[in-house]
């Protein structure tokens, strides 16, 4: 399938990297606001033409395009890949509103093409064996889960980090996309969500290069937790910030009738996964079910291959749309139960995507 990037910023070398592990994926065009961005990725790549967002929405041999602009784009430039009548792949948030991102659909819908979005990482060898051993009854029934997401802040190492602090990114809408997908992949749909949340900081100092020691206003929460119901009756503890130095938490961590699991960060597709059953005086490891566990950048955008595949075998792809919007209404949920001091529902659908099978080769998703 010949696809394309819009975007060509710090994420698009490990979508470019992932086109060249999965032989469905063919990159035929980049294109970035700055020119000189294409032209550096097209080349280090090999990718045919750098060009113009409208030169590549023209060719009409491009069938898929992957939307890596900043959050506040994805809007957008979404919606005018829709308009040439091209499937589009989102990197995570969907976009900034809910409302926005309803209207991508929509005009997705009655164009007659799809949409997907990041992340995939529920696809990679972890969360997916994770996945089996839920599904298999090894825990029992999942009664409660935790979540943790904890840094300094993006500044610390991003060339360009002010987006972050901008109403649409904070930790929640970051970093929270990851956390939240691999908790809905494992225990189902979320009912509703309780929230607190905070500016710990109103300015932060850029320390990485080339903006070292520009200040950048923050204007979203920096610090945001709170708890999700799900329709499954499980209740999850969800921490996601950019105030903390250090901690000894979990990243995710599953609890049974039977035993807890422990899920490896979702912001990868690699293990370990851990498991301690009630009568286990220890942790172990448990060995991977599935493939697709390579070093991150490697397989990064495996929901685009898996969406390629999909679309190749008429069938839905797992990395979809309408999931994405159910994670972000999550998202926005929290922000808004923190304003208006009250739980919130969760109205928009979510299929828990069935699980990918077990035993395929390195380069198979299918």
């Amino acid at each position: 399938m010949q696809i394309a990037l819009i975007g060509c910023g710090n994420i698009s070398k490990k979508y470019l990297l992932t086109a060249q592990n999965f032989p469905i994926l063919r990159v035929a065009a980049v294109a970035d606001i700055e020119f000189a961005r294409a032209r550096e990725k097209a080349r280090e790549f090999g990718v045919p033409k750098a060009c113009s967002v409208d030169e590549l929405l023209a060719d009409k041999s491009i069938e898929l395009v992957v939307n890596l602009t900043t959050p506040n784009a994805h809007r957008d430039a979404a919606l005018k890949v829709i308009a040439a009548g091209k499937h589009v792949f989102n990197e995570k948030p969907l976009a900034v509103s809910v409302e926005d991102a309803r209207e991508v659909l929509e005009a997705a819908r009655r164009s007659g093409v799809r949409v997907g979005c990041a992340p995939g990482t529920f696809l990679g060898g972890g969360l997916q064996t994770c996945r089996k051993l839920i599904d298999d009854g090894v825990i029992g029934r999942p009664v409660a889960a935790s979540a943790f997401m904890t840094t300094p802040g993006h500044e610390r190492w991003h060339p360009n980090p002010d987006f972050y602090y901008q109403p649409g990114g904070g930790p929640m809408l970051d970093m929270g996309p990851y956390y939240l997908t691999a908790l809905c992949h494992l225990l189902g749909p979320i009912q509703r969500v309780s929230g607190s949340a905070v500016i710990t900081r109103a300015e932060r100092v850029i320390s990485s290069e080339p903006r070292k020691g520009q200040r950048i206003r923050v204007d979203t929460p920096d610090h945001v937790s709170g708890s999700i119901e799900f329709a499954s009756g499980a209740i999850a503890t969800v921490m996601t910030s950019f105030a903390v130095c250090h901690a000894q938490l979990p990243r995710i961590e599953i609890y049974g009738t039977l035993g807890t699991l422990g899920v490896p960060d979702p912001n990868s597709l690699r293990g370990p996964v851990l498991l301690r059953l009630a009568e286990d005086k220890e942790w172990r490891e448990v060995p991977l079910t599935h493939g697709h566990a390579e070093p991150d950048k490697e397989k990064w955008g495996i929901g685009v291959a898996e969406m390629a595949h999909a679309l190749r075998a008429g069938r839905v792809h797992r990395a979809n749309g309408e999931n994405a919007l159910h994670v972000l209404e999550a998202l926005h949920a929290f922000l808004k139960s923190a304003s208006e001091g009250r739980h919130q529902e969760v109205s928009a659908p979510f299929a828990r995507p069935t699980p990918l099978r077990a035993g395929l080769k390195a380069d198979e998703l299918d």
